[in-house]
């Protein structure tokens, strides 16, 4: 994943984005339109293999009527924008606390061993990126990675390795907690409390 010089290849909507890109622009006031540009850096990445090319984002400017300098600043200011291209399953490694110490090193471990590559790097077969990642906010399910859209939770080397070889065949494993458990609720079979409020 690191920097090159890139190419400039064309860079244009679909007719599907498009209209949703229209849509995204017709929620803001006449005059406001610049509201529109998160929405549409994230189209333009989602349409563009899930990276931002320096054409992507100068097509979002002329739609939203922007200098190209001001939707660069929102591009290289939120870390969810990819600006330069990343592989088909981009692994995203929480190093918080709270996956730290659950055993995130472990799962860096499997990522290392199995597909050996480091935080910023792609295979050779352009099929997986790592980006090590501070909190993703599912501190509850620690250890969790974000692939993609979606998050796996609860994982250890064993389950996390289960996900990476179906990755690898082209499966899509569900997503979510990988211990038997319900979204964030208690490990185990009670999910509810027994006891009135105000007993025991």
């Amino acid at each position: 994943m690191s920097a090159t010089t890139e190419a400039a290849a064309p860079f244009a909507f679909t007719a599907e984005n498009l209209a949703l890109a229209k849509k995204h622009i017709a929620k803001y006031p006449e005059g406001r339109q610049a509201s529109a540009v998160l929405p549409l850096l994230d189209l333009a990445q989602r349409q563009n293999d899930n990276y931002l090319s320096q054409e992507a984002i100068r097509h979002v400017a002329s739609m939203l009527d922007m200098p190209f300098i001001r939707v660069w600043e929102v591009a290289t200011f939120y870390t969810m924008f990819n600006l330069v291209p990343v592989g088909k399953h981009f692994l995203q490694l929480c190093r918080t606390t709270p996956c730290w110490l659950r055993g995130s090193d472990a799962l860096e471990k499997v990522i290392r061993d199995k597909l050996g590559i480091r935080s910023g790097e792609t295979t050779a077969d352009g099929q997986f990126s790592l980006l090590e990642v501070e909190c993703l906010g599912g501190c509850v399910n620690a250890p969790v990675v974000q692939i993609n859209d979606d998050y796996y939770e609860d994982l250890t080397p064993e389950s996390f390795e289960a996900v990476l070889d179906a990755l690898a065949r082209g499966e899509k494993p569900p997503h979510g907690p990988q211990v038997k458990r319900l979204n964030s609720a208690p490990e185990g079979d009670r999910t509810t409390l027994l006891e009135e409020a105000g007993e025991g």
